[in-house]
């Protein structure tokens, strides 16, 4: 999966995608902790269950994006230039792109192997509060894994 997303497709090729894996339980607890403290210092009710989803989880691949113009000034960010985006601190509508693709392309990889994920921008969240990237990502999203006979990411309570 971490494969998958570094190698994904990236607008222009600039390789800005960023991969961490968590796979022992000391990480995936802090990981955990993290969330639930969002859950109320920044009152975000649904961190609490997407927490309970990584807590049940084996292993939780997060993925995230460097901070990159893409040099198109295409105006996609709300900023007429990609130096104006820079100047307000803006972030590159390409970048959220990569990002998608990036996770998608890591999903993919483990639908192939008939294992359950899900997407969780609550994940990304939490690993970026954490400081588990590098410095320059500034999105990310995180992918919970779960070999179960059900998936437990859906028919979730909201």
């Amino acid at each position: 999966m971490a494969a998958a997303a570094r190698t994904a497709p990236k607008t222009r090729g600039i390789d800005n995608i960023r991969v961490v894996a968590i796979e022992d339980k000391a990480s995936k607890d802090q990981l955990v902790s993290k969330m639930r403290e969002l859950t109320k210092s920044e009152d975000r009710p649904w961190f609490e269950r997407d927490a309970t989803c990584v807590e049940n989880s084996p292993a939780v691949l997060l993925v995230g994006v460097a901070a990159n113009p893409a040099g198109l000034n295409c105006g996609y960010c709300g900023h007429g230039t990609c130096e104006e985006m820079e100047r307000t601190n803006g972030i590159c509508s390409f970048n959220s792109i990569d990002l998608g693709i990036a996770a998608s392309s890591a999903v993919s990889v483990a639908a192939d192997s008939r294992v359950d994920t899900r997407i969780m921008f609550s994940v990304g969240h939490a690993g970026l509060a954490m400081g588990l990237f590098q410095n320059g990502v500034r999105q990310a999203l995180g992918i919970p894994l779960s070999i179960t006979g059900k998936s437990p990411f859906f028919d979730r309570k909201p």
